[in-house]
């Protein structure tokens, strides 16, 4: 008889590196694919796996996350033990209310988890883009008889300096951890890759239960499970990584690399949305056995019309969201999300435009990422003039302008 699953989503991160979109949300509330948010391909890959016990640890600039998980995620449910319940971090006496690291974050919620002996914790990331059959990790923890199994994906060797990398046998049993090293080991029979951990955990509850105790009165822990818990248990713990290009999604054909993308920069997010606008995109949105859910909203469709000197609104290789108004504009190679209106002779290029914004007659974007609400005035062109731009806007060291309200109120 299998398990109880009960969920753990980590959404509490700060996103510095995502600055000046991470400056009023949470990283894991962050627009993606025009109608999403992060945090949802996580929880769309828990419920389409069939795990409906989840907690999602929230933190820092929750409230627009907190707005999403009420209009999209938490349900009625007939059924106790489906739920997708918000878990901000426990006040306790003497010490701060936040959490200190991604193990303090599920040691504070430890009373969640009803009966440790019957269950199994998966705990996972909410900002990675990726869609994941969980149900065949988990049939390969207990085939394991595993205590821990961690998610790992075959990457690239000369990019183990960027990730944290895992030294696994022949048959996944875990023998090292390695934390952004240049001579980390590759995978046995592959020289040219290496296991990057993707940050997502099985745990035997039990086991967890235990470590997590122990974790808590080490003063020099970090309380983290990539840096603290999972080194400290090699040698005393049955621990596999799982390898993630063996995942079968279904509705798939299975030749298709798996995707999976950490959205730790600016480079990083703007690459990821790129991806989407292809004629054969590295992520496919559109598997209706593999849905990515989110919360429903009253948009109308999208709509393009002729604008006050004849022109028609016109879209190529990009993404349009619901309640969109192009009066004459032109997009190509872009993800424009919700409710964006866009007048005559404008024209978006290989950008990223979020929720609500608007543009004037006679603008020109290009490789610009446009925060929600952002308006830009008639004749404005971004991306244009690589020294006009630094001077108003953030410039990123490849050159993708991104635009907040702040920087184009008067």
């Amino acid at each position: 008889m299998r398990r109880k699953i009960v969920a753990f989503v980590l959404a509490g991160g700060r996103g510095n590196r995502l600055l000046p979109l991470t400056r009023e949300r949470s990283k894991p509330a962050v627009s993606f694919g025009g109608k999403y948010r992060m945090v949802d391909f996580v929880l769309s890959n828990l419920i389409n796996s069939g795990i409906l016990s989840i907690y999602v640890m929230v933190q820092y600039r929750s409230q627009s996350l907190l707005k999403h998980l009420r209009d999209g995620w938490q349900f009625g449910s007939l059924l106790r033990d489906h739920f997708v319940i918000p878990a901000p971090a426990q006040a306790r006496a003497g010490e701060e209310a936040w959490y200190r690291g991604t193990a303090d974050a599920v040691f504070q919620n430890l009373d969640l988890i009803d009966n440790p002996d019957e269950c199994t914790v998966a705990i996972f990331g909410a900002d990675h883009i990726y869609r994941m059959n969980i149900e065949h990790m988990v049939e390969f923890h207990e085939r394991m008889n595993a205590d821990v199994t961690v998610a790992a994906i075959p990457v690239s060797s000369h990019l183990s300096t960027e990730f944290g990398v895992i030294e696994a046998g022949q048959d996944g049993a875990i023998q090292g951890f390695h934390e952004k090293d240049s001579n980390a080991p590759t995978i046995p029979g592959r020289s040219d890759q290496i296991y990057a951990s993707m940050g997502n955990y099985l745990f035997s509850g039990r086991v967890l239960l235990k470590e997590l105790k122990a974790d808590a009165l080490r003063k020099e822990s970090k309380h983290d499970f990539g840096y603290d818990i999972l080194p400290s248990m090699l040698g005393r713990a049955a621990m596999y990584a799982y390898d993630y290009q063996t995942n079968i999604i279904p509705g798939e054909s299975g030749e298709a690399p798996m995707y999976w993308r950490d959205l730790g920069t600016l480079e990083a997010y703007y690459e990821a949305q790129m991806d989407l606008c292809g004629l054969l995109p590295s992520l496919n949105l559109y598997n209706s056995r593999w849905p990515i859910h989110t919360a429903s909203y009253p948009d109308p469709s999208a709509k393009f019309s002729f604008d006050e000197h004849g022109d028609v609104g016109y879209a190529s290789g990009s993404i349009i969201s619901g309640g969109c108004i192009f009066s004459g504009g032109t997009a190509r190679g872009s993800v424009v999300g919700r409710g964006v209106k866009i007048q005559g002779c404008s024209l978006i290029e290989d950008s990223v435009v979020l929720d609500n914004c608007v543009l004037g007659s006679g603008c020109k974007i290009r490789k610009v990422i446009l925060d929600e609400g952002v308006r830009i005035r008639d004749g404005e062109h971004i991306g244009y003039n690589p020294e006009h731009d630094r001077n108003r806007y953030h410039v990123t060291d490849s050159g993708i302008v991104v635009v907040s309200t702040q920087a184009v109120s008067p």
